[in-house]
């Protein structure tokens, strides 16, 4: 399914500067990352982005980002069907325990699900919120390809350049 549309990220003001880099998720992995695979964590929400960057602890600062997106391939992680030809379900996502996978048998399910929905041509996944606090309509997409053209055009709205200013 393609999705166009605004979409939202929560960053650590120490990476606001690099909004479309995807080297932090990169280096760490996510849950539907693994190391060495850059991937931009983005919601369809601002309020859903806030959860998402804050799930540990009390709010810390953030900086909120919005981008204008036109992504041509993502795969509906919300629909069970697919998830089932995929080998998983909804609850295998949702899994606290992705951490865990990661790092006894190297890599979690959802990190194998990324690698292969990419080798397929997907530029991203569209997932329900995990997040403490999220309601069936808090989403995210992930994305695993993106830049300034087709099929994943990706544009930071930014107009008036403040994150780019050199620092005072």
């Amino acid at each position: 399914m393609p999705y166009s549309g605004k979409l939202y990220r929560a960053l650590n003001p120490l990476y606001a500067r690099a909004p479309l880099s995807g080297q932090g998720a990169a280096l760490y992995g996510g849950r539907f990352n693994p190391r060495g695979m850059p991937a931009l964590y983005t919601s369809l929400s601002i309020m859903t982005a806030v959860k998402e960057a804050n799930q540990v602890g009390r709010l810390q600062p953030t900086t909120l980002v919005a981008y204008q997106a036109a992504i041509e391939c993502v795969f509906d992680g919300r629909d069970a069907a697919a998830l089932a030809d995929q080998g998983l379900s909804l609850a295998d996502l949702a899994s606290p325990s992705w951490r865990d996978q990661a790092r006894t048998e190297g890599q979690a399910k959802t990190q194998t699900l990324a690698r292969r929905l990419v080798k397929a041509g997907y530029q991203g996944l569209l997932v329900p919120s995990f997040a403490a606090g999220a309601t069936e309509t808090d989403l995210n997409l992930v994305l695993w390809q993106w830049g300034d053209a087709a099929p994943a055009q990706l544009e930071l709205i930014d107009d008036e350049g403040r994150l780019l200013r050199p620092e005072a």
